[in-house]
């Protein structure tokens, strides 16, 4: 059903999911959903993948979403950042924070070239039969019913069409026209300074191999290196100064100048960005949900908008397949804000933190707050919280779809299941999220899961969309009904007493966990928070008997 050509193809007339918004975090979410057999319509206003600078960093969970939604390693092309230093022009080197390593089986921290992602995403999209997706369509109005969403979308030519979905996703960016239609408003603020934001090409040998911050209030500059020979400078204009001005190519190679001589350096794209620290009140309303730009924006300082929005496409995307499936009762879809708003606000914080230490107002704030990051640098606790990331917000939620956790658990419900390289069945070295697939899956510590259930139970699990997974070590290949893993490298199995079980959510979030000798009442929860009405305690669940027409 995919189609990517630029004739004007009529939408379908029926879905069950409506994305607007084929940027990379539309086409992930189109591509999560695909592989959950959920069919999609992705429409955007364009044809082609936007070549202005955007996003330029991932983290090791965004590389792991990528990889859930079928991206293979060498998908799109990366370099490995070891590492992100502070400077400043009177005290030098005052902050540092070390990326060096992997966590999950990816890296801490890479660059990479945006087109080239969304190039890939969008391979892996055309592969899916249940995914459509057309550009030169804009979204004219909303109309949500008790049982769907019919959204009118005009094509290039001004023609008008209905599309009915069951449910809709509006990932069209900060300007989006959801977000404007459902009546959501953006609370935050906007920086008052502009930037010049320069791609270059042909970089020269002496290139960093990390990301360096210029704290300098005349001037702060970001700098960093990235795919394809590439390398990125961030120049904030100066009072007086025009964006025609600062964009010209003399302007350019002045500001570079410092770095490298200009003529040795091919200018690629160039832009003039303010920066926003915006975020809606709730991501949804009723059947419509917000996701990426248009519903957080996150000022570019950590590196953490794009992924903040694909953190966004993985949540969403398989609550709204178990939906969809009968798997699960619409009102878990309440835990998608629940979930994903703490977290992008507290990202947020985070970026305007670094804000602060990347724009200082003046030399003399410049000389106390980089002074005090220096002196804190001094002592290991307050070194490790800044160097070893550990001031980066954890993807834990604290309400959700999940049983509340335990404290002193080493596995901790509402957060990640760990990844790490082990051997499957067919002796072949994966990373572990490859064997969980698409499910809901019940992984047994050392423990095949079957052996601890009866037949009704496996059934009943079953039907919830759910399989069994058994974690072994090393060696051990024999004994047991249903599939496992060799845990390779001795990574997970210490996590937990041998025996245990653990629900794990398509989103690779742990759901529950139990001995196994408790595993009827594992079950038996996880099922109540998927079948019940109350399946968060927060949530409100909006149910609509009239048409609302919402507001163009």
């Amino acid at each position: 059903m995919n189609n990517n050509k630029k004739d004007c193809q009529l939408p379908p007339a029926a879905v069950d999911v409506l994305v607007i918004g084929y940027g990379p975090v539309g086409a992930t979410i189109a591509a999560l959903l695909g592989r959950y057999g959920v069919t999609t319509l992705v429409l955007d206003k364009v044809h082609d993948v936007v070549l202005m600078p955007r996003a330029i960093a991932l983290d090791n969970e965004a590389l792991r979403i990528l990889q859930q939604a079928g991206l293979s390693e060498d998908a799109f092309e990366k370099i490995v950042i070891p590492e992100v230093k502070m400077h400043s022009p009177v005290l030098g080197q005052f902050g540092r924070a070390n990326t060096e390593g992997c966590i999950d089986g990816h890296p801490k921290l890479v660059t990479f070239y945006q087109p080239d992602l969304e190039h890939a995403m969008r391979s892996q999209v055309a592969r899916l039969k249940t995914v459509t997706s057309l550009g030169g369509f804009e979204l004219e109005s909303l109309v949500e019913m008790s049982d769907g969403v019919v959204a009118s979308v005009r094509d290039e030519h001004g023609q008008s069409h209905s599309v009915r979905a069951q449910y809709l996703i509006g990932a069209d960016g900060a300007s989006s026209r959801v977000r404007a239609l459902i009546g959501q408003e953006f609370e935050g603020e906007t920086y008052a300074e502009d930037w010049l934001i320069v791609d270059v090409k042909n970089r020269h040998k002496s290139a960093i191999d990390h990301i360096e911050f210029v704290c300098d209030p005349r001037r702060p500059t970001p700098h960093m290196p990235a795919p394809g020979g590439r390398e990125r400078w961030e120049f904030m204009l100066q009072s007086g100064e025009s964006r025609e001005e600062l964009e010209s190519p003399e302007s350019i190679a002045r500001l570079i100048a410092p770095w490298i001589n200009p003529q040795e350096l091919e200018i690629e794209r160039k832009a003039v960005y303010r920066f926003h620290a915006r975020c809606c009140n709730r991501f949804s309303k009723g059947r419509v949900f917000l996701a990426g730009d248009a519903a957080h924006i996150t000022p570019p300082f950590v590196g953490q908008g794009l992924v903040a929005g694909l953190r966004d496409g993985a949540n969403l995307a398989w609550k709204l397949a178990w939906v969809l499936r009968g798997h699960a009762a619409p009102a878990i879809l309440d835990t998608y804000d629940e979930e994903r708003r703490p977290h992008a606000r507290a990202m947020i914080h985070l970026a305007k933190l670094m804000g602060r230490l990347v724009m200082p107002k003046n030399k003399i704030a410049a000389f106390f707050v980089h002074g005090l990051m220096r002196t804190l640098a001094l002592t290991p606790t307050t070194r490790r919280y800044f160097e070893q990331l550990d001031i980066k917000p954890k993807n834990t939620f604290k309400h959700g779809l999940f049983v509340h956790h335990r404290r002193g658990d080493k596995l901790v419900r509402g957060s990640l299941f760990p990844q790490a390289w082990t051997r499957n069945m067919q002796k072949q070295i994966k990373l572990s999220d490859d064997t969980l697939g698409d499910n809901l899956t019940l992984v047994g510590f050392g423990v095949d899961p079957l052996s601890l259930l009866t037949p009704d139970q496996i059934v009943s699990w079953e039907k919830l969309g759910g399989h069994f997974l058994e974690v072994r070590a090393r060696g051990q290949r024999s004994g047991g009904s249903c599939d496992f893993i060799e845990d390779m490298n001795h990574e997970i199995l210490p996590l937990a007493a041998k025996g245990t079980l653990v629900a794990v959510r398509p989103d690779r979030i742990i759901m529950h966990h139990a001995p196994g000798a408790d595993a009827g009442s594992l079950l038996r929860d996880c099922r109540g928070l998927l079948a019940s009405k109350d399946a968060t305690p927060d949530g409100v669940s909006i149910t609509i008997n009239e048409p609302i027409r919402l507001r163009a």
